[in-house]
């Protein structure tokens, strides 16, 4: 019996950009709010007084980054999968990894932590990329530079890798 192919909705896993660019129309602005709301409520969580001011100096840094992040995430998953991907000979843990890729990463737990390994990265790479991109910005103290790069770094990951592109 043939499974039916479901493509859910996806905001950013990064193959799908490749097979299907018109995505793009989605992704760039959808990652743009994200991010910007994401600041704006992060900036109002620590009760800065300039939110407009910060937003207005960081909010293309942060979205550019971003995607930067999310590129480097995605390029290790593929990086990592295409050698597993030859030992997918039978069966086993190997195969639900390089099944995890364009299935499910629910499928079991190496395939799930797998995936968590490039939203993992993704979201390191957006920590660190958020800080370097507030060193210039004399708005804000260090404590709340990591304070703003951390929760951008857990709150902007791309989760979306989670997301089954067909079938469970």
């Amino acid at each position: 019996m043939k499974r039916p192919v479901k493509l859910y909705n996806v905001l950013f896993p990064i193959w799908v950009l490749y097979f299907f660019p018109q995505v793009w129309i989605i992704t760039l602005p959808g990652n743009l709010l994200i991010d910007c709301a994401v600041l704006l409520l992060t900036l109002t969580a620590l009760r800065h007084a300039g939110k407009k001011a910060v937003l207005r100096q960081l909010w293309w840094k942060f979205w550019l980054l971003g995607f930067l992040a999310d590129f480097i995430g995605a390029a290790a998953l593929v990086g990592l999968w295409v050698p597993l991907s030859f030992l997918d000979e039978g069966g086993g843990v190997w195969s639900d990894i390089t099944r995890a890729f364009f299935t499910t990463p629910f499928r079991s737990l190496p395939a799930l932590l797998f995936t968590l390994a490039g939203v993992a990265l993704a979201g390191i790479c957006i920590y660190f990329f958020d800080r370097r991109a507030m060193r210039g910005c004399v708005l804000l103290t260090n404590r709340e530079k990591g304070r703003i790069a951390l929760t951008m770094a857990v709150f902007t990951a791309p989760w979306t890798f989670l997301i089954p592109l067909y079938g469970w």
